[in-house]
């Protein structure tokens, strides 16, 4: 590890007076951030409810194949009983072939109690469906790990936003200070009627600038802050301060592992299958079920003069098999469908491993790149002081004209911005390498 190190009397002091001021605030490290979001951010809580959803429904499908057990009741009241046609020759052997007569049969109160008894002995459907929850809880414990991972990312960018404008700020107020002193001194060679009031103007101009820099930069801060609170899940309202020290990584080399995109595709790919496999089996397995019922039946007669109300039982088991002959094409064509989606799949795999691949060597080298620039803009920053401060000794002496201290000036602060975006973009490739190598969520 190699802490970025900002070479400037005047910063170094104004640095220590912040870190002074701030121990009275609780600094929180970016591990910290991390392990705090993931017990209190509300996505991830949702993500855990899902997870245990997941896990009800896979208990589900698998209580499909214990017994089921229902009690049923009905009562009826017939207001006219039903006929039924007899034949008139069962009664007479005389009568003629062809001919019948209406009888109504049963009495008016039929009441019925039974329970049914029914557990699945083999069935395709339900076996593929147990399997199917089960890869879905891995789906679902994978995505959890994906929005862990991207939480963690945002977490990182943030942090390493609000890093980068805390010394933006210091550095905005190291050269107010040397703005101001300028002005003062300009002030007093005005006075002795050795520089001209646009001079002075040009300075007072230049302190009000970056007066007005400062506030735009705090306000920033102030946002990226928020937004790091809400992403972690605290409220606003509290006081968060974080780490002022910039660390970033020493040419580290991350090795490649499975991605969390690749393993969710390897994840879809086993549950498609399952799916074809299941609808070819649905095809050319039978169902079979066992089955029992027992209760008793109730009749009852309310007239007179022989009204009754009497039960009888009734139990009886059986096996049922069922073999499906034809389903009208419906499943040859999901059969088709999965299998499309498979093929697809398929090539959505490979499409991740070569995309993963580019990302892995852009990264690389953004954060080559960005790490170069850290090291030069280092050093151009320390030169660029120097040459302010001797500038500054030179304008004293005669030698120098205001002109060459603003240009100096914006020299210092335009290598310090640069400095800045270059600490951030090695950062972020930095973050985006360990992300593609599927690394983000070892290195926290």
């Amino acid at each position: 590890m190699k802490l970025v190190n900002i070479h400037k009397p005047c910063l170094v002091l104004l640095l220590m007076v912040i870190g002074f001021q701030s121990v009275q605030a609780q600094v929180w490290s970016l591990q910290q951030c991390i392990d705090t979001a993931q017990v209190y951010n509300k996505k991830l809580q949702v993500n855990r409810n899902d997870i245990a959803i997941g896990e009800q429904r896979e208990k589900e499908a698998k209580a499909n194949l214990n017994p089921k057990v229902t009690a049923n009741a009905d009562y009826k009241y017939f207001t006219n009983l039903p006929y039924q046609l007899l034949p008139l020759n069962a009664l007479n052997p005389a009568a003629p072939e062809g001919e019948f007569r209406a009888a109504q049969f049963g009495v008016p109160h039929n009441i019925n109690l039974n329970l049914q008894f029914s557990m699945p002995l083999y069935n395709p459907q339900l076996y593929g469906a147990i399997q199917t929850t089960k890869i879905a809880s891995e789906w679902i414990e994978l995505q959890y790990q994906k929005l862990e991972e991207q939480i963690f990312f945002d977490i990182s960018n943030l942090y390493y936003n609000a890093q980068i404008l805390h010394h933006q700020l210091a550095f905005i107020d190291s050269n107010l200070i040397n703005a101001e002193r300028l002005f003062k001194n300009m002030q007093l060679l005005n006075e002795q009627l050795l520089v001209k009031g646009t001079d002075v103007s040009k300075v007072k101009f230049q302190v009000a600038q970056l007066t007005s820099q400062k506030v735009g930069v705090k306000s920033k801060y102030e946002q990226v802050l928020n937004a790091l609170k809400f992403t972690i899940g605290l409220s606003l309202e509290n006081n968060l301060q974080i780490e002022t020290n910039i660390l970033y990584e020493n040419s580290f080399e991350y090795s490649s592992l499975s991605t969390l995109d690749f393993r969710m595709a390897i994840i879809k790919n086993r549950w498609l299958g399952l799916e074809l496999n299941t609808l070819n089996k649905s095809r050319y397995l039978p169902s079979l079920n066992l089955f029992a019922n027992y209760g008793t039946t109730g009749f009852g007669y309310n007239g007179k003069p022989n009204g009754f109300l009497d039960f009888y039982p009734i139990g009886f088991a059986g096996i049922q098999l069922s073999y499906p002959l034809f389903s009208g094409t419906v499943t040859e064509r999901k059969i088709n469908q999965k299998a499309l989606e498979l093929k697809n799949n398929e090539l959505q795999m490979g499409l991740i491993n070569e995309q993963n691949y580019l990302q892995v060597e852009n990264a690389k080298l953004q954060r080559k790149t960005a790490k170069n620039t850290v090291e030069t803009l280092t050093e151009q920053i320390q030169l660029a002081q120097i040459i302010y401060e001797q500038t500054i000794v030179q304008q004293k002496l005669g030698t120098a004209t205001l002109t060459d201290i603003l240009l100096a000036d914006n020299s210092l602060r335009e290598a310090q911005q640069t400095y800045l975006s270059a600490v951030i973009d090695y950062l972020k490739a930095d973050l985006e390498l360990k992300k593609f190598t599927g690394n983000i969520s070892l290195t926290k």
